[in-house]
């Protein structure tokens, strides 16, 4: 099953149902008008959602209409959780390495994760707004899930079965302000700016075999300003599954139908050729670009993003298909 939300002028706009294909929809009105009250009542509701869904696979609903991912809010337009991981360790050990620094033991057994604002997310067409480039604009493309309610103490088996739905993520990050928020040893805050996500959530059965133990095993794509730039391996190399990263927050309490977890941006290691370390697969944030020339060079090259960049992060099927449909979004200047 795929969801999305439409603008409708209020906060929470209106919940609708997307066809497999991601070229009709559906208006879910008389089942439930947002995603929320969904994910109140999983059980009740998302199998009257799921009949829509097959009729209009079908086609035979008679009230569907064309998809527009410009018309589409976030799916959950504000949350009462959103908590990113850094699952994907060769990030860390790319960034660490850059500045010479050793990653703790501890890393490797214990997630690390931050508390994001969830007030305020962006659709997937929707501008990344920033009052200045010194900021160190940049993207970073990742997985993240919704959750049911899951208990306090709850194992990763446990956990893994409360995922009710699964979207990519836009989690931007203003790299220049980072290491002052770091220093002051409280973490970030300014400089995590609203999180964009795809057009459409969807039931983790839509991914078939792709998803396994808590991770999704296809090909993450990022394009930044019409230039490929990664072509990111999602699954064997997340060190902690989306089970262990939820888990993580259910330690000391319980988690709430509605949060949202992600899983850090998408990285694959680098191998040898020629006696000489690549990255063929590319980058998932340009942070880990500029960590990677740092390595080999000395020192970053690449700039951060610039106002009029363009970043298009989507995820396909085995089937060649769209999965979630992709976030398309521009960075512009504050009014």
């Amino acid at each position: 099953m795929k969801l999305a939300t439409y603008k409708d002028g209020s906060r929470d706009g209106q919940l609708v149902v997307v066809s497999r294909d991601l070229a009709s929809a559906h208006y879910a009105t008389g089942i439930a008008d947002t995603l929320q009250l969904v994910l109140d009542d999983w059980n009740f509701l998302s199998p009257q959602l799921e009949d829509l869904y097959q009729t209009l696979n079908n086609g035979k609903s008679r009230h569907a209409f064309p998809f527009d991912p410009k018309n589409c809010m976030a799916p959950l337009p504000r949350a009462y959780q959103w908590a990113d991981g850094s699952a994907y360790l060769n990030h860390v050990e790319l960034v660490r390495a850059a500045r010479n620094s050793e990653v703790p033991e501890s890393f490797y057994t214990d997630p690390l994760m931050y508390q994001g604002g969830s007030d305020d997310f962006l659709g997937p067409c929707d501008q990344v707004v920033c009052a200045d480039e010194a900021y160190g604009i940049d993207f970073e493309a990742e997985i993240a899930v919704i959750t049911g309610d899951v208990p306090m103490q709850a194992t990763p088996e446990e956990a893994i079965e409360a995922v009710r739905l699964l979207m990519l993520a836009n989690d931007v990050s203003l790299r220049n302000l980072i290491p002052g928020e770091l220093g002051k040893g409280f973490g970030f805050l300014q400089s995590k700016p609203a999180t964009a996500f795809s057009p459409v959530a969807v039931t983790p059965d839509e991914l078939g075999d792709a998803w396994q133990g808590g991770r999704v095993h296809l090909t993450l794509q990022s394009t930044w300003n019409g230039r490929k730039v990664g072509l990111c391996d999602a699954g064997p190399e997340m060190t902690f599954s989306f089970g262990q990263l939820i888990a993580h927050i259910c330690k000391t309490r319980n988690v709430r139908a509605g949060a949202i977890v992600g899983s850090g941006t998408v990285s694959n290691k680098g191998v040898e050729v020629n006696g000489k370390k690549d990255w063929p697969k590319g980058y998932s944030c340009i942070a880990e670009k500029r960590a990677i020339e740092t390595i080999l060079d000395g020192q970053p090259e690449t700039e951060f993003m610039k106002f009029g960049d363009t970043i298009r992060i989507e995820m396909k099927g085995k089937d060649g298909q769209s999965l979630f449909g992709a976030i398309d979004q521009q960075v512009a200047q504050l009014a």
